[in-house]
């Protein structure tokens, strides 16, 4: 009778053991796991390559642009489509002409966000921007803050382009998902 009572008692001791490890694993699995969210954007990117304080700069590439030609950018991004409209973030990285037959960019780029919900954070927008398209689809690859494992698109809009200066504003409209 003792040996079955040490055996059950030993059973039992395993089982809740074993239950109590396997709660402790789900709970912690529970803890970490987020819930994926959608964002939506609106802002306007301002590319102003002329004057004396120009936001884009030609690094690289042939001297009168064209293929090839490399601009590192450091753009406000705003709220509104005037220049003065408040500013929510910056455009900070490359885009180069990439198309020999049509004027395509291929852009490297983060928006640093610097106002509201998403100070802090920002998004990776890398691909194709055949700027002549009256609406350009762009990937978004990543981000980092509240964007941490982002993935999406960004639909850019030209709204206003100088053939002059060269110095554009351009609507985006961003779907974002994320963690």
């Amino acid at each position: 009778m003792a040996s079955f009572l040490t055996y059950t008692t030993t059973l039992f001791t395993l089982f809740f053991s074993a239950l109590s490890i396997t709660i402790s694993a789900f709970s912690d699995e529970l803890a970490t796991m987020r819930i994926e969210k959608v964002s939506h954007l609106h802002f306007y990117f301002h590319d102003i390559v002329s004057g004396k304080t120009p936001t884009a700069v030609q690094i690289a590439g042939p001297t009168k642009g064209g293929f090839g030609a490399t601009i590192m950018a450091d753009d406000p991004l705003t709220e509104g489509r005037e220049r003065g409209s408040k500013l929510v973030g910056r455009a900070q990285g490359l885009y180069s002409v990439a198309a020999q037959e049509e004027q395509a960019l291929m852009m490297v780029m983060n928006f640093a966000f610097l106002e509201g919900k998403y100070n802090g954070s920002s998004i990776s927008v890398v691909g194709r921007n055949p700027v002549m398209h009256a609406v350009r689809e762009i990937p978004i690859l990543g981000g980092s803050g509240l964007f941490r494992y982002a993935r999406g698109y960004a639909l850019a809009h030209t709204v206003w382009y100088d053939a002059m200066t060269g110095d554009a504003i351009v609507q985006y409209n961003v779907t974002v998902l994320h963690y």
